[in-house]
Formats: structure tokens, C-alpha cells, sequence
């Protein structure tokens, strides 16, 4: 028997989704499931219990949609035009769509050829069509994959993100062009509205200090600087989020933009995972039909893996990324809806990509999760793929005369090295996956090197006899704890590992995997304040 809920009550509707979403993205961390999967199976819930009422999905989609669209700014944020330019990026992006929707197609007319389910009388346009949306890959899945593994910022993230990118323009061109409705013609005076709002944007960050300005900022630039501007020229709102999070990708408060706006981010993409599963619930019919498609993921992954391979990427580049792409995306929904309303398709096919996207996501997360360790296992085979050895994610085979690591070169790890760099020269290396950080510091004449630390490739080969030290100081648990299981697996490890740690759980799980000392960060802050200042002022007692 179905509660009886006033849905004039918003607080109601808030109660209901929000109780089921946390307990089924506690009860999917708790077996070991990215918190996504239980909010997708909320979102499932919700609906398979019949709180599904037009008020609870219109308030889910509106959260959904800001989840969204700070999502595209968050990722601008981090986002340089040249990345984009890059052979690897769109070159695969544009071969993987081509040669992904042709296959697709093939395969989805050669069963309608047999009367199959829902593939009965299938044109050879819905065909093309459906193929098209099941091409895209998650952007919102990914970013979330690549943050909780804190790879986002490493080499094969960017990759992964700049494929996303070009996907979504040309998800942003088919819209355009479906909708038989060509932009604003102010859209030639864009380039300049661009500058004055780039100009604009900068000068009211940089007045800002650190407070509750920067959040409220955040907001004002994803929705009405961005899409609001965005859609005054008939452009895509989701679009101008994205750009003027890339205009303002080099302002010097742009990393604290990009935490304070993340939080917030998280929060409304969990709307997002629920609202996949407000949908439609699927007949047999449609299990029967997702089911057959459901294998596609694997073509779709390891034609990212084939082509990425082709160009002068370490293998383990070319797996990484490619994994993180092996899904479906919420953009083939944008899609399906638009060959609903053109009568291409019937309205079953939408469900039916919702519910691939729902499967795709719940069988890449746990694999992403496992990313390192599913390299390690297939490592000889992996790379075979590729045997080249000078490129851009070249990683040092030796640590040359360096006796003192340290990994992450951030607001921490920077002057970890400075001070350590003070006292013992050059031998101390830095390392990190930035590239354009390297560069930086490489021009002061630091010793820094660009490498993955949590790729046991590195491990493997690198010269470490002469290390006495390793300081792990990433921004990220993830990518420390990571880093240091890859150095478990050295054999004869004659080094001390040092980490940061922020909470006291991380320090548990530090410990528990061998590091000799964990600096507990926001605990002995105030204790080295206190402890310098009564050095600094020579205040031995006070009477």
C-alpha cells in the first residue's frame, strides 16, 4: 500500500528522495560500489514504488539540470583550449563516433532483418539515430570516476575529457541542427561579448576575498554569465556553462573556485543518477532489447583501447582512458527524445537508453574502482598495444642521483619540496602528472619530472637503490594511498614512505598499509603554530 504524501509539501518530496538516495549510496559503499550505483537504484526505487508524481520528478530534474551545468563549469574550469587540439583528442573522438555509429547501425539493422523485439521494421534512419546517441560516453560519470580516484588532473583524465568535450560538440551541432533552427545572428558579435565578460568575470573574482562571495560568484557565472547569455543567442545553456568556466581556467583564484563549486556540484549530480531511473520502468520487451545491447559497451571500449593505441601513448594511457569511456551517455537521452518527437523512433527506445546507461554505469563502476588493479593482473597483455617509448606520458626510468622524493607538487607538496630543497640540493626530485606544472617549475631550474606515481610500470623500471625518502603529499587520498600500494610491491623497498593525511581514518589506513610516518595535518597544524611561534618569539615561560 503507497503512503498517502501531500506532494504540496516540498519538504515531503525532499524527505522521500533524499532518505532513499543516502541509504542506498551508503548501503553501495558499504559492499565495496562507487555511492553512484545506489543512486541510480534509488532513482529505480523511487519509481518501482510509485513516488514518482509529477511534483517529485520535476523537483529531482531541476537539481539534476544544475548538477549538470556546474559539472561543464567545474570542468572548463580545468579545461585549456589547446588540450583539445590535440591529435589524440580529437582525432579519436571524431574516428570513434564515425566508425562506433556505422558498426552500431550494421548491427541493429542486422537484426531487425530477423523480426527481433524492438529492432522489428527498423529504418535504416533510426538506425543511424540510435547508434549515434549509444556513441556517446558519460560526462558526468567520468569526472565523478576520475575524482574518486583522484586522476583527474593525471594525463589519461585529460585525455578521457577532452574526448568528452569533443563529443559534446557534436551532441551541441546535432541539436542545433534537429531543431531546424539556426542561432541568433548576434551570435557573430559572441567572440566579443566573450571578452568583455572574460574581462568582467576576472576583475569581480579577484575583488573577492575567500568567504561565502566565492560560492554565490560560482553560481552567478554558471547560470547567468554562462547559459543565460548562452541561450539570449540560441545557443546550448549547457555550453555556455562550460566556456566560461574555460575563460576563466587561468585566473589565479581559479582553484579555489573549482573546490568551493565541487562541493556543491556532487550534491546536485546526486538528482542527476536518480533522475535516470524516473524514466521508465522497462517491460520485457525492453529488458529483452537492453540486453542485446548491453555487450556493445565491450566493442565501444575496446575501440577506444584500438585507436588510442595508434598514436604515441604509453599503453597504459590508452587503457585507462578507454575504460573510463566504456559506458553510455545521458546525452543519447537528449537524443532519443529528439528522434521521439521526429517520429524516428517509439517511445520505448528512450527507455531503453536509459536503461543502458543505468547498466553501463553499474558494470563500469566497480571495473573503473579496480582500474589499477585490473592493469596489474593484464599487464603483459596491455602492453603489447603499444611499444612505444618517447612520448608525452614518458615516465623517468630513473630517479638519476635523487635520494629524496616527493610526489604531488600542489599548495603542499610545493613547499614540502622547497624546504626539503633548501637543505639537501639536488637531491631532492619532484614529481607530478601536470604537465604544464613541471614546465613551471622545471624553468625555475627545480629537479622536478613529469610521472604517474600510482602506475607500477614506474615501480617497475625506475632506479630506486639510491632513495632514502619518499614523501607522499597529493591533494587526494586516493592517488597517495595508490601511489604507496605501488611501491608495497617493490620487492626490496629500503625506503621510508611519509604521508599527509587529513582525517584521522585516512592515517588508520595509511598505517595499515606500511607508511613509516603519517603527518596528521589538521591535527598538529595548530600544535607546529604554537610550537613556531613561542620559537620564533624565544617564549620559554610566561609569568
Amino acid at each position: 500500500m503507497i503512503l498517502a504524501i501531500d506532494w504540496s509539501n516540498p519538504f515531503y518530496v525532499d524527505a522521500i528522495w533524499l532518505s532513499i538516495a543516502f541509504v542506498c549510496g551508503l548501503f553501495a559503499k558499504r559492499i565495496g560500489l562507487p555511492p553512484l550505483v545506489g543512486f541510480l537504484v534509488a532513482g529505480f526505487m523511487i519509481n518501482g514504488f510509485g513516488y514518482h508524481d509529477g511534483k517529485i520528478n520535476g523537483a529531482i530534474e531541476g537539481l539534476a539540470d544544475i548538477g549538470v551545468m556546474l559539472l561543464l563549469f567545474t570542468i572548463g574550469l580545468k579545461l585549456k583550449i589547446k588540450s583539445l587540439l590535440k591529435k589524440e583528442i580529437w582525432a579519436t573522438a571524431s574516428l570513434h563516433m564515425i566508425v562506433s555509429v556505422l558498426l552500431f547501425s550494421g548491427f541493429l539493422l542486422f537484426l531487425s532483418y530477423f523480426g527481433f523485439a524492438l529492432f522489428t521494421e527498423m529504418s535504416w534512419q533510426s538506425a543511424l539515430l540510435i547508434s549515434f546517441a549509444l556513441s556517446f560516453s558519460s560526462t558526468v560519470f567520468v569526472v565523478k570516476t576520475l575524482e574518486d580516484r583522484g586522476e583527474f588532473n593525471a594525463y589519461h583524465g585529460k585525455i578521457a575529457i577532452g574526448i568528452l568535450i569533443i563529443q559534446d560538440i557534436f551532441a551541441v551541432l546535432f541539436i542545433a541542427l534537429s531543431d531546424n533552427k539556426l542561432p541568433s545572428i548576434w551570435v557573430l558579435a559572441l567572440p566579443i561579448v566573450l571578452f568583455v565578460i572574460r574581462w568582467l568575470l576576472g576583475r569581480l573574482l579577484s575583488m573577492l576575498e575567500h568567504g561565502e562571495m566565492v560560492p554565490v560568484f560560482g553560481f552567478f557565472a554558471t547560470f547567468i554569465a554562462g547559459a543565460f547569455s548562452f541561450s539570449l543567442f540560441g545557443l546550448k545553456p549547457d555550453l555556455g556553462a562550460l566556456v566560461i568556466g574555460m575563460l576563466l581556467v587561468n585566473h589565479p583564484k581559479a582553484d579555489e573556485l573549482y573546490g568551493r563549486m565541487s562541493e556543491y556540484k556532487d550534491f546536485f549530480l546526486i538528482a542527476f543518477f536518480i533522475h535516470v531511473g524516473l524514466i521508465g520502468l522497462p517491460n520485457s520487451a525492453i529488458l529483452i532489447t537492453a540486453s542485446v545491447l548491453i555487450p556493445l559497451i565491450l566493442l565501444k571500449a575496446s575501440l577506444f583501447l584500438f585507436i588510442l593505441s595508434r598514436f604515441d601513448l604509453r599503453p597504459r594511457t590508452s587503457y585507462l582512458s578507454a575504460l573510463s569511456l566504456g559506458n553510455y551517455s545521458e546525452f543519447g537521452l537528449i537524443v532519443g527524445v529528439i528522434g521521439l518527437n521526429r517520429g524516428l523512433i517509439a517511445e520505448e527506445w528512450v527507455v531503453v537508453m536509459a536503461l543502458l546507461m543505468s547498466i553501463s554505469f553499474v558494470i563500469s563502476a566497480p571495473l573503473n574502482a579496480r582500474a589499477h588493479e585490473i592493469f596489474d593482473t593484464y599487464k603483459t597483455k596491455i602492453l603489447r598495444l603499444n611499444q612505444v617509448k618517447d612520448s608525452i606520458d614518458s615516465e623517468p626510468v630513473d630517479f638519476e642521483k635523487s635520494r629524496i622524493l616527493v610526489v604531488g607538487l600542489g599548495s603542499i607538496g610545493e613547499i614540502t619540496y622547497a624546504s626539503l630543497f633548501q637543505k639537501f640540493g639536488d637531491c631532492v626530485m619532484g614529481l607530478d602528472y601536470n604537465h604544464d606544472k613541471i614546465e613551471n617549475m622545471a624553468n625555475r631550474k627545480w629537479n622536478v619530472k613529469w610521472a604517474d606515481t600510482t602506475d607500477s610500470e614506474l615501480w617497475d623500471h625506475a632506479d630506486c637503490q639510491n632513495i632514502e625518502a619518499v614523501f607522499l603529499t597529493m591533494g587526494d587520498f586516493a592517488s597517495n594511498s595508490n601511489t604507496l600500494k605501488e611501491i608495497n610491491r617493490l620487492k626490496n623497498r629500503n625506503f621510508k614512505v611519509f604521508a599527509i593525511s587529513h582525517f584521522p581514518d585516512q592515517t588508520i589506513k595509511y598505517n595499515k598499509q606500511g607508511a613509516d610516518y603519517v603527518f596528521e595535518y589538521k591535527e598538529s597544524l595548530g600544535k607546529d603554530f604554537v610550537d613556531n611561534a613561542l620559537e620564533h618569539h624565544h617564549l620559554k615561560s610566561i609569568k
